[in-house]
């Protein structure tokens, strides 16, 4: 039995069914995640920081969420030293959609500043200070830019971005992107259904780590 620390209830009651789909996983997706795995367990090995910055085209959906699973997800599994940031190619928004579908998987999130591009802060467990989020470029000082995992969790971004300075690693782990399924009656469940994907997948491979 693996040891875990606490997350807000609501949140740990979606971890819970979340940690029951690893093995619906895809093996080619796993494979994906070892390598997001074994940085970390590197870093963990060395006592040094894991840095990871999950990188999309506007930092506004997919990006946010990878980031705030990564954190929580250290968190849970007991994995020391882990900063996970987002970022884009532009900054944009935190969509609210987004947040919204965060905050009914059992984040709470709360609007700091309002604005076109609004200042969330982001709490997943009773013991552990919020992540601030807000939509950036990936390169932008908020972020760490140096010696980090650039994980690239939206196919445009992946193409269009082939040197991302500062990386001492890339993963290309994409997502559909729930934008697509706006204003229609889907909505609601496409957003659903990334932020589940995303916590299983993030969960999985933090899941992998020895803290020895």
């Amino acid at each position: 039995m693996i040891k875990t620390n606490p997350l807000l209830p609501s949140l740990q009651n979606t971890t819970n069914n979340l940690v029951k789909r690893f093995s619906v996983i895809p093996h080619e997706r796993k494979q994906l995640l070892q390598q997001l795995s074994a940085f970390v367990q590197s870093r963990v090995q060395n006592r040094q920081v894991a840095h990871l910055n999950f990188i999309c085209t506007h930092n506004s959906r997919r990006s946010h969420l990878s980031q705030l699973w990564a954190q929580a997800a250290a968190y849970y599994y007991g994995v020391p030293n882990v900063q996970a940031y987002s970022g884009g190619t532009e900054a944009t928004a935190f969509n609210p959609r987004a947040v919204k579908a965060m905050m009914d998987a059992g984040f709470n999130i709360v609007k700091l500043k309002d604005g076109d591009n609004p200042v969330y802060e982001v709490s997943f467990a009773e013991e552990i200070n919020p992540v601030r989020a807000f939509s950036k470029k990936y390169d932008d000082p908020f972020n760490h830019n140096k010696d980090f995992a650039a994980i690239m969790t939206c196919s445009h971004a992946d193409e269009n971005c082939p040197l991302v300075a500062g990386a001492a690693a890339r993963i290309a782990l994409t997502y559909d992107d729930p934008k697509e399924f706006d204003g229609t009656p889907l909505e609601q469940e496409k957003y659903k259904e990334r932020v589940e994907q995303i916590g299983t997948e993030i969960l999985y491979a933090f899941s992998l780590i020895s803290k020895q």
